[in-house]
């Protein structure tokens, strides 16, 4: 069989890929199968003319039939060697075509050539059913919005939707843009991104991602960014830059056959000399394939994106899930990624005078503006007590730490014990406050300071994830040695979430820069790589960035850490870590085994041949039915 005909002209992105596959692969596609006509119809007249007692008018047919063959195969050897600076392994078909012809064994030569322009069809066949949930994803990506101005419907390209748009998503349209629902409530379908089944009901007010289908009755939504910036422009990135990244394993494959050909020759010469039969050589080169090495390894991978891509974690490449496979340490952050992200504000401790709903109000007003989950706990909870927020100015943020800003003539500083020290305020103060705050293990303490005082302490809980129950365990039983869990939180509010999922190691009131620190440190013990790191903040997005592998929660939309990330959950669940893990090492464990047992049987194969007991004609059918066993078990890669 060839091996990935036309591999260099491969398409850029994923739209290509989906389509046509850009018109040079078409050209080949078609190329390849006017070949394969024209051989099947000559093995078919050449067979009736020995039928009908004419063997030579069929050896003739069948001759010319590998002359064409081998033709064309020699400008696609030469293209290969003198533009792409390699000896492809197509040569081994070329040099078995040749050699039947030269030995008079034409039957076995147009087998061959029929395998081999045959064999861009089989791939393509099973390139596109390991790629399917992947193409999906892209063609459901949204190409035009129905934008309403007054009473006035109008379609429009998806790219000239702006933020503030009122957009009209119709049953069972996708949603084109990130926005807000305006509508009394929307039905969505969100089970391409995060593959649950059943809908889910939107309240007005509620975010929703694009992507997403209307499961329900039309609504109406304001985008909040242009589409390009969408979650699912996002994913639709990550999927295409899957496409064009290799697994280090693919081109460790690649490698092993280009010393496949000179090993063939050198085996069939010794079959040759040996038994002094030519035809043994003939027979030792037609069984000879490099494809288990050259298609198992990229479809079992293939197969496992698009496995992942089922269950909701889309993986940037090849690469990324065969790193998923190799994982030996897995780092988690804690505040929306462990936990449920979503803390509530059980008590305010004012201090010096402030006003507890005063103290709130100055720290929502500010506080909002982070990124951080904290910082939409403190404004739910503003706009529950029914507090006015202003717009603050001279922001600044040190991310996972703090934010710092002006506020109706008043200085506010809203974060960790360190963030306030370098805001100026008195450490004799933090200190008290920290008596004030009390040692509660399940709670979160946020000091405020006001015109360079303390304020006072906002004392918030974030509970553990029920999907983060288990997820250590699990972890463990696929071969996870070490799992861990970094914060920027106080020590004892991390370590009681520790104890809770049983992680061997934590790493307290971690700034994004100590978080880079501890994953280099991580990455430095050869026991404990590959490191995967999975968080969901913008302060994530270094050590994400880092690591061998980082995976980002990426359900909420589209942010600096998806966009950093290996690996993005569209589904709000962290246990598709351990579920990615999983599809990972089984695709990985796919590829070796379809390798290692289609080379074994080509090996045996060859040495048969070597010896006399398999002739050219059967050794190439021998040969087609190894190719398609082995693409047949890389594909059980698809199934979970």
């Amino acid at each position: 069989m060839r091996a990935a005909p036309g591999a260099a002209a491969k398409p850029r992105t994923m739209a290509e890929q989906t389509g046509v596959r850009g018109r040079l692969g078409g050209l080949l596609r078609r190329r390849a199968q006017i070949m394969a006509s024209i051989a099947l119809s000559s093995l078919l007249a050449g067979g009736v003319a020995h039928l009908a007692g004419g063997g030579a008018t069929g050896n003739d047919i069948w001759r010319a039939a590998v002359g064409m063959l081998a033709a064309e195969l020699t400008f696609e050897v030469g293209h290969t060697i003198l533009v792409e600076r390699h000896m492809g392994v197509d040569t081994i078909a070329l040099v078995a075509m040749v050699g039947a012809l030269a030995l008079g064994e034409e039957l076995a030569g147009l087998i061959v050539g029929i395998m081999f322009s045959g064999g861009s069809t089989l791939e393509e066949i099973a390139s596109i059913r390991a790629r399917r949930e992947l193409t999906a994803l892209v063609q459901r990506a949204p190409k035009v919005a129905q934008r309403r101005r007054g009473d006035r419907l109008q379609e429009i390209p998806v790219e000239l939707v702006d933020p503030g748009d009122v957009l009209v998503v119709r049953s069972g349209e996708v949603i084109p843009v990130d926005g807000v629902v305006l509508s009394d409530e929307a039905v969505i379908d969100t089970s391409t991104l995060s593959g649950e089944p059943l809908p889910v009901t939107l309240a007005a007010g509620m975010p929703v991602l694009s992507g997403t289908a209307n499961a329900g009755p039309p609504f109406e939504v304001r985008a909040q960014r242009p589409a390009l910036e969408s979650a699912y422009a996002a994913l639709v990135r990550l999927v295409e830059q899957a496409q064009t990244q290799r697994a280090p394993f693919v081109r460790m494959a690649d490698r092993y056959a280009g010393f496949f050909l000179p090993a063939t020759l050198i085996v069939a010469a010794l079959a040759w000399i040996l038994s002094g039969d030519a035809i043994r050589a003939l027979a030792v080169v037609v069984v000879a394939t490099p494809c288990p090495l050259i298609l198992a390894a990229p479809i079992a991978l293939v197969s496992g994106l698009s496995r992942a891509a089922r269950a909701g974690v889309i993986v940037k490449g090849a690469g990324a899930i065969e790193s998923l496979g190799q994982a030996r340490t897995v780092l988690f952050d804690k505040t929306g990624t462990l936990t449920v992200g979503s803390a509530e504000v059980m008590e305010i401790r004012s201090c010096n005078g402030m006003q507890p709903d005063e103290l709130l109000r100055l720290a929502a007003c500010v506080d909002r503006l982070s990124a951080h989950v904290l910082g939409e706990a403190l404004a739910h909870a503003a706009h529950a007590a029914e507090l006015e927020l202003s717009m603050p100015t001279g922001i600044r943020e040190q991310p996972g730490q703090g934010i710092e800003g002006d506020i109706d003539s008043h200085h506010v500083s809203v974060g960790s014990r360190a963030f306030l020290r370098t805001a100026g305020i008195p450490a004799g103060e933090i200190a008290a406050a920290s008596v004030l705050s009390g040692r509660g293990s399940g709670e979160a303490h946020v000091l405020v300071g006001v015109d360079g005082h303390i304020g006072g302490v906002i004392v918030m809980a974030d509970e553990l994830r029920p999907d983060a129950q288990s997820i250590v365990e699990r972890l463990r039983g696929e071969g996870i040695r070490h799992v861990a869990m970094v914060s920027g939180d106080r020590r004892s509010v991390a370590e009681r979430i520790g104890r809770e999922l049983g992680v061997d190691r934590v790493y307290a009131e971690q700034s994004p820069a100590d978080k880079l620190e501890v994953v280099r440190s991580l990455r430095a013990e050869p026991s404990l790589r590959p490191v995967v790191m999975v968080g969901d903040g913008v302060n994530d997005a270094p050590a994400l960035a880092l690591a061998d592998i980082g995976v980002a929660m990426g359900a909420a939309g589209a942010t600096v850490s998806s966009e950093t990330a290996d690996a993005v959950i569209t589904v709000d669940r962290v246990d598709r870590v351990a579920d990615a893990l999983h599809i990972g090492r089984r695709a990985l464990h796919i590829a070796h085994q379809s390798v290692l047992s289609g080379m074994g049987l080509s090996l045996l194969a060859m040495a048969l041949a070597a010896v006399g007991y398999v002739p050219p004609v059967a050794g190439a059918l021998l040969q087609e039915a190894i190719d398609l066993a082995v693409i047949l078990n890389a594909l059980r890669a698809l199934r979970g």
